[in-house]
């Protein structure tokens, strides 16, 4: 989909600059943004080593499994259809505060194993159950102390205080967090969001497809 939309929108810039006899600016403009690509991605390098270095330190050193600990009331609170000695809580916090903690890199695996364990204990496979909604929310909105990818890309621009994003990044994601959980929490209550209408829309769209 995303090779779509990027096919999309690079062929309507030049369509249009073609219609207004400006190809040559289009030309221009493409070749100078591949060169600044190239110099930012060569001024991202160094200040992401130091990032993801301190980040490394900070996994190796068990601050992500001291988070884990942490987060593990709230858990079992957010997804009381899991066991909690189940292997989804441990890959759900491993990733959760992979994710706090700016670890991009290595929340993801621990996303996908929580996925996988997630829909073990889902009686209908192919819909998603509440607790993989709300997983899916929570990685999503993710709140952040150390946006390192941001502060790397501030600072590979000329920011003069690239961390000064810190305090702001930890308030949005508190907010987009306690909005992703809280839309959940209303729309599985909604009757037309219950997984029993999903599976009534699957089975009709199943025997539509057999009869076809």
């Amino acid at each position: 989909m995303l090779n779509i939309i990027w096919f999309l929108l690079l062929a309507i810039g030049i369509i249009v600059g073609a219609a207004n006899g400006k190809m040559q600016e289009v030309t221009d403009a493409a070749i100078n943004s591949a060169g600044t690509a190239v110099e930012l991605s060569i001024g991202l390098i160094g200040v992401m080593a130091l990032w993801l270095g301190i980040m490394k330190i900070c996994e190796d050193s068990g601050l992500v499994k001291l988070l884990s600990r942490a987060v593990r009331p709230i858990m079992v609170r957010l997804f009381p259809d899991v066991p909690k000695d189940h292997p989804a809580i441990g890959a759900m916090m491993m990733n959760i505060s992979a994710n706090i903690l700016g670890l991009g890199n290595a929340a993801t695996p621990l996303g996908i194993k929580a996925m996988k364990e997630l829909d073990k204990l889902n009686p209908h496979k192919g819909i998603a159950s509440n607790a993989m909604v709300m997983f899916l929310a929570i990685n999503t909105s993710s709140v952040t102390l150390i946006s390192a990818t941001t502060i790397a890309l501030r600072a590979s621009a000329g920011s003069h205080n690239p961390t000064s994003i810190i305090a702001p990044t930890i308030l949005a994601t508190i907010f987009s967090t306690i909005a992703g959980i809280s839309a959940v929490l209303l729309l599985q209550k909604l009757p037309m969001f219950s997984i029993e209408r999903a599976i009534e829309k699957a089975k009709k769209e199943e025997d539509r497809t057999k009869a076809s």
